[in-house]
């Protein structure tokens, strides 16, 4: 890969010299010379000075300051559409004679020219991580302009076919990985934070712990997902002894169980994109493959929306919630509330129940598991397998989850029907005694 991006380089500084461009030094210094220069993009038909166009407006683009990068954006969202005239006119066409030909036109017609734009502009080396880069800078703006809704849409229609499960690559990180990508996974971890390099080697180097990324070709040493792995005797319940620092590790062929603890995305710019389901199973089938004495593949994952959903079925009269347990959650409002043993224990099993029908009532308006990590795996079809109470006690997992977390289990032999009861029926697919803690009354 770093050859043909050093020969796409090259070609695209040829090609400036050729169509006159001026070099990456001195590129266009305000965001409506960017938009001249996307529209000289779209007329261009040589793929070639093309490709030195889009290199050039990426470079631009990325030297302009905050509100500049907020102007070319507003630009691409209103002045790219569709061509009205040749709409209008495959509309009267396909109107006159709805054939396939003319459908095909009319939908042709109907593609917006900042489709095309966006399409020219990947053909730029590192272009795809350039517009990764543009997603996320739009990410940050578009709750307070919501016109830059259109935009995003061809955004997410484009990269949800150039990042599709099919080309991704799945590649094992150790410590002999280069120090490049190990720098990213420090920085890019958002379960469990890495705080240095010692920290990082206790989770790459024992024998007892793999990691898995997922690369794009055209992203090259940048990692999309990447997976933590501790191998262990048994299911865990809680994530301390897992990233402690002290402990003995286990030699890999006494571990009967794979713990995927850690799972962190690590492109802002691709939030909302899915890679494709059964992501998980291509980790599960390496470690089976290296490691054919696992029996058992779990994640200890973290809850995030828990707390906040609590919040508001604590505040409702009409809930689920009796109000002597009303009463009882009311310690939650002070992150010690666990100094009390008694009550801990107390609102421990009282927070197991309302975890269960969190998991298994709370939906989105699509009907879709509330919690974004539920998603993710029932999704790659996994079964929500148990509910640990006291597992986070970080002040990151009291916060948002009352120090509760969970098991999912992938079963190599049921993961694509559970898939598929998540995708076609929005099914949720749960083990027996969290279904029954989730009908328990107070």
């Amino acid at each position: 890969m770093t050859f043909v991006s050093d020969l796409l380089a090259s070609v695209s500084r040829r090609s400036r010299e050729l169509i006159g461009l001026k070099a990456v030094e001195a590129p266009p210094r305000h965001a409506a010379d960017v938009t001249a220069l996307a529209r000289t993009l779209l007329s261009r038909r040589g793929e070639a000075s093309g490709t030195a166009v889009a290199r050039a407006i990426l470079d631009a683009y990325r030297l302009l300051d905050a509100p500049g990068r907020l102007a070319v954006l507003r630009d691409l969202s209103g002045g790219f559409g569709a061509d009205r005239a040749r709409l209008d006119a495959a509309i009267a066409a396909y109107q006159a004679d709805p054939s396939p030909a003319c459908a095909a036109t009319l939908h042709a017609a109907a593609e917006p020219r900042r489709q095309e734009l966006i399409r020219r502009l990947n053909l730029a080396p590192r272009g795809t991580l350039d517009l990764v880069r543009l997603r996320d800078d739009l990410l940050a703006h578009l709750p307070d302009n919501p016109d830059l809704k259109v935009l995003d849409d061809d955004l997410v229609h484009l990269f949800s076919s150039w990042f599709n499960r099919g080309f991704l690559v799945v590649r094992r990180i150790d410590w002999s990985t280069p120090a490049n990508i190990l720098e990213k996974i420090i920085r890019y971890e958002a379960v469990h934070e890495i705080r240095d390099w010692d920290d990082l080697r206790r989770r790459l180097q024992p024998e007892d712990r793999r990691c898995y990324a997922f690369f794009h070709p055209r992203l090259e040493d940048e990692p999309l997902i990447f997976v933590e792995v501790a191998l262990t005797a048994e299911i865990p319940g809680a994530i301390g002894p897992l990233i402690a620092e002290e402990g003995t590790p286990l030699a890999a062929d006494d571990a009967r169980v794979a713990v995927f603890y850690s799972i962190s995305n690590c492109q802002t710019g691709l939030a909302g994109i899915s890679f494709g389901s059964l992501l998980i199973k291509q980790v599960v089938e390496e470690l089976k493959r290296e490691l054919p004495k696992l029996t058992t593949f779990v994640t200890l994952s973290p809850v995030p929306g828990f707390a906040k959903w609590l919040a508001k079925e604590r505040k409702t009269e009409t809930g689920f919630l009796l109000d002597e347990e009303r009463t009882l959650l009311d310690a939650l409002d002070a992150l010690d509330w666990r100094a009390d043993s008694l009550r801990a224990q107390k609102i421990d099993k009282l927070l197991a129940r309302c975890a269960a029908r969190y998991f298994l009532t709370a939906k989105t308006s699509g009907n879709r598991p509330l919690d974004p990590v539920a998603r993710f795996h029932l999704g790659n079809g996994a079964r929500l397998e148990r509910i640990n109470t006291g597992a986070d006690l970080s002040e990151a997992g009291l916060r948002q989850s009352h120090g509760v977390m969970v098991n999912y289990l992938y079963d190599l032999g049921r993961i694509e029907e559970n898939h598929e009861a998540y995708a076609e029926r929005r099914e949720i697919v749960a083990a027996g005694p969290v279904k029954k803690l989730a009908e328990q009354k107070g």
